[in-house]
């Protein structure tokens, strides 16, 4: 029998690459808080508050909601509709305006979705959002039954993300080019200001600032088109219709590099082995900067995801220190 079910079981944006923590359901209220629009913080039970008070204003009921996950985004079903409500909190202190992050996933998601694409779609029980009520934003989601333990093949990773990139390219509309790799990681260090050693931040600030020489170039926007983002096999979930494609929050304009890079440095697989099984070479040079780029930007909300979840912290200092001893993002 598969393990509990949880939607959106990966861990969050560019969790992976630095660290791979568990990510079990937990069936109670969440403790941390959310960081809101304006400063504004909000505890996770009234994040959950909210999300049920939007839902019943729509006419959906929520006898039971559960916490399916408090990491990088709080996710609660809504019990007993099959609805998951997707509220940012680490994300948020790192997105001045969550909200747009929220309306680029919605719209790639819902493209995908008509288009049969095999993803999680939102939920079609209410709009889908982005909302924001009572300082929270949020958005809703089909409740996806999966099994988290099941483990994903390097074939069928590779494979299905090359097909996933087929349909990407016919979305139409605009994204920032590398977003969340060149733009969000500015913000990052500055909540890190006096929690880590000045050296080790400014190495991280120097390493960032080097990077944003390398790919923010008219070369990479040639070669970009819409990607994942954050394209891990923990975001592919094995329910009973097949595999589906969960989480595009880091959805941009980007080389499909960068979500090989994803693939290539998960220890959930044989990256390299899903890489071929994509089409490409894992040895390809140019895939180098965007292994580097993705194990900086794992690194960085790792650590920020310990401001607000300290019993993360050893972990984040873990990924800290391997990082600091190779900044290639080639070693894990």
């Amino acid at each position: 029998m598969p393990s509990r079910s949880r939607h959106g079981s990966a861990p969050g944006p560019a969790a992976e690459p630095a660290a791979e923590p568990a990510t079990g359901s937990a069936d109670g209220p969440a403790t941390g808080s959310v960081a809101g629009p304006a400063g504004l913080s909000v505890t996770g039970p009234a994040a959950v508050s909210a999300a049920v008070a939007l839902a019943a204003e729509h006419g959906v009921r929520v006898r039971e909601p559960v916490v399916l996950n408090d990491s990088f985004n709080l996710r609660v079903h809504l019990r007993p509709a099959p609805i998951v409500a997707r509220i940012p909190t680490v994300t948020a202190l790192g997105r001045p305006r969550p909200a747009e992050a929220l309306e680029r996933e919605l719209a790639v998601a819902s493209y995908l979705h008509a288009a049969g694409a095999p993803v999680v779609p939102p939920s079609d029980l209410l709009p889908p959002g982005p909302h924001v009520r009572d300082g929270v934003t949020l958005s809703f989601w089909a409740y996806a039954e999966h099994d988290p333990g099941h483990v994903t093949t390097p074939e069928t990773a590779g494979r299905m993300l090359a097909e996933l990139h087929g349909v990407l390219r016919g979305f139409s509309g605009e994204l920032p080019l590398l977003g969340p790799v060149l733009r969000e990681p500015v913000r990052l260090p500055e909540l890190l200001s006096g929690r880590i050693e000045p050296q080790a931040l400014d190495r991280l600030r120097t390493a960032h600032a080097t990077l944003v020489e390398r790919l923010g170039t008219e070369q990479t926007e040639r070669a970009a088109q819409v990607v994942h983002g954050d394209a891990h096999p923990g975001n592919l979930l094995a329910t009973p219709a097949g595999p589906l494609w969960n989480d595009f929050e880091e959805c941009m304009s980007a080389p499909v590099g960068w979500d090989l890079a994803c693939l290539s440095r998960t220890t959930r697989l044989d990256g390299r082995a899903a890489v071929r099984a994509y089409g490409a070479d894992p040895d390809d040079p140019e895939l180098r900067t965007y292994v580097a780029a993705r194990g900086l930007q794992g690194t960085l909300w790792v650590l920020v995801r310990a401001l607000r979840l300290p019993e993360h912290a050893a972990g984040a200092r873990a990924a800290l220190d391997a990082w600091l001893r190779d900044p290639s993002g080639m070693t894990r």
